[in-house]
């Protein structure tokens, strides 16, 4: 069966940055036009700075665990700190898993926490999975070629990253998406790609999970295939594959209905999570992969103004996960109700709260549905105490059109919502 799905690629008019009421709460295209198409908001204190935000506890609790405690190899997941059923969504809401995070004396510690044991279930993570291309192409390329002045061909590294998540024209990154992502995916290779979920990295423990696929139908081609820094006098040739033998067609023989692609919310949450914490936890950095690089995909520092000034994931389209945080803040804390979306997030955090994320959203035609995924870092600095985590979500309602895309991406946002507003209130 040929796969006719297509990605969510153009951006439509904004909402204003209000708080909306119930009666004004927009639903089916008008969500995925005005909710789904926006651009981010951004903290009041937005300066690049590597996240520093987990709260702490005891160095005896038993809720969190180390990486020491855990390991990496095989089997580290059912070493973890988990509870596969903590969130009481059903498996009709949808999929979600969050990785709470704390400080544990020096290290830090973590939990895992789904619902419905929905942790290891494959879905097609579109666009959200370019988080990973840009990784992977990143390791293989020499540190000294991730600064605010490299330039890919004569366009700007940072305005390639941030035109991948913002979706708009970025300096001379023309605001095609699927193409950049398609670029870098071809640098790294899908054997690779795939190998970083294994044993190359993760470890994740599911053979099923797999990079083999693309976006869209052709690659972004620089100038020529030199990456230079300026300021440092460096270059380097990089030759991007035109014909990868471990590319898959997306119906190919074992890839079944989620395509050449398919990942989890914990392989998807778990990869995140490892680029988030790369200064804080060297045992789980990505090899090859510098601290550069890191900020350059958070932050996308250099990159042109025409962003409403956010580079990186944090100009990553849409207002959904905003929504979703804020009203999670305003039913934690009445004080807030009533705000706008901007007001709650910087009045909670003293503005210096932090969303990371990137959206995947399309509909299917190979599966009938129209489906929306979420993956994002997220750091609330409370007045009283910090939580930080990392969370990968998925959604789906049947037909596959573009007015249910907005609808779930409205059930996404609920379930966000619900998810965070829970573990708000939960005790470290």
């Amino acid at each position: 069966m040929k796969n006719t799905t297509k990605c969510l690629m153009s951006l439509c008019a904004f909402l204003p940055l209000v708080a909306c009421t119930a009666e004004q709460e927009p639903e089916g295209l008008t969500y995925y036009e005005q909710i789904m198409g926006a651009p981010p908001l951004l903290p009041a204190q937005p300066e690049p700075r590597w996240q520093a935000c987990a709260p702490t506890v005891a160095a005896d609790n038993e809720n969190y665990a180390t990486v020491a405690e855990t390991g990496t190899g095989e089997g580290w997941v059912e070493q973890t700190v988990h509870d596969w059923t903590f969130f009481p969504a059903s498996v009709e809401d949808g999929k979600v898993l969050v990785i709470d995070y704390a400080q544990k004396g020096d290290e830090l510690a973590f939990r895992y926490l789904a619902n419905a044991r929905t942790h290891d279930d494959l879905y097609e993570p579109w666009s959200s999975s370019k988080v990973m291309a840009y990784a992977g192409a990143m390791s293989l390329v020499s540190a000294n070629l991730a600064q605010p002045d490299t330039l890919v061909g004569d366009v700007k590294l940072a305005d390639l990253i941030t035109s991948v998540h913002s979706y708009e024209s970025s300096g001379l990154a023309d605001g095609n998406s699927n193409a950049i992502a398609y670029y870098f995916a071809n640098l790294a290779g899908r054997d690779y790609l795939t190998a970083l979920f294994h044993d190359a990295w993760l470890n994740i423990g599911q053979p099923e999970v797999k990079f083999r696929g693309a976006y869209g139908p052709s690659a972004f081609v620089p100038e020529d295939n030199y990456w230079r820094t300026p300021s440092r006098f460096v270059s380097a040739q990089f030759v991007a594959r035109d014909n990868d033998p471990g590319a898959l067609t997306y119906r190919c023989e074992d890839c079944g209905l989620t395509g050449n692609k398919p990942m989890t919310t914990l392989a998807s949450a778990e990869f995140l999570k490892r680029l988030a914490t790369h200064k804080r936890v060297p045992e789980t950095r990505l090899p090859g992969v510098s601290d550069d690089a890191v900020m350059m995909l958070f932050y996308g520092p250099g990159h042109s103004e025409n962003v409403a000034n956010a580079g990186g994931m944090m100009a990553g389209a849409s207002l959904m996960p905003h929504r979703a945080v804020a009203k999670a803040l305003q039913a934690q804390y009445p004080i807030l109700a009533g705000r706008s979306l901007q007001d709650t997030l910087d009045t909670a955090t003293g503005g210096n709260w932090r969303i990371f994320h990137k959206l995947g959203a399309g509909p299917s035609e190979t599966r009938g549905t129209s489906e929306v995924v979420a993956l994002a870092h997220i750091c609330l600095p409370l007045h009283d105490g910090t939580r930080e985590f990392t969370i990968a979500a998925q959604t789906s309602v049947d037909d596959n059109t573009e007015a249910n895309v907005g609808h779930a991406g409205a059930k996404l946002e609920d379930l966000l919502r619900r998810t965070i507003q829970q573990l708000l209130t939960t005790r470290l």
